[in-house]
């Protein structure tokens, strides 16, 4: 069944077949219809070949489907369902080899440790523009800086905030 904003129903596909017969360019029928050319030539190539019963919608469900979960498996999955009363986000969090909860533990993440703070930083820096930068953050860094609260310079303008 069409949707209700579909420019072509069974009756409009019709109406094109008719406009066809009558000998309209496609492209006059597809104007006013409001529709591509395209469009046009599909359902006209559609009737071509399979008369009247191709003008009606078709379905969109696959004609096959080899991934498909088994049977089995597809029983024991609602049987789980109904058994633990949970969602597939939970299923999914089930180990699909022991069916067990898989839980996330700090033994077992991977972590990076080095012996130091940032032994191992590593930044990649245009050495122009870092000379660009260098007089600009010794300026910012010496000159005093506004009270966040009321906007005014502190009071003590010999102290340099770093």
């Amino acid at each position: 069944m069409s949707h209700r904003h579909a420019r072509t129903t069974f009756l409009g596909r019709l109406l094109i077949i008719q406009r066809h017969r009558e000998e309209w360019p496609q492209a006059h029928i597809a104007k006013a219809m409001g529709i591509s050319r395209k469009c046009v030539k599909t359902w006209l190539d559609r009737h071509a070949g399979e008369g009247e019963a191709g003008l009606h919608d078709r379905s969109s469900r696959p004609r096959s489907s080899p991934r498909r979960t088994s049977a089995g498996t597809e029983r024991q999955i609602v049987e789980l369902r109904r058994r633990e009363r949970r969602g597939p986000d939970w299923l999914s969090a089930l180990d699909p080899l022991t069916g067990q909860v898989i839980r996330a533990s700090k033994t077992t993440a991977v972590r990076y440790e080095r012996d130091t703070p940032g032994e191992r930083v590593h930044l990649d820096v245009n050495t122009e523009r870092a000379a660009a930068l260098t007089p600009w953050l010794e300026h910012y860094n010496t000159q005093p800086r506004h009270n966040a609260l009321d906007g005014h310079p502190p009071t003590n303008l010999t102290t340099k905030y770093t």
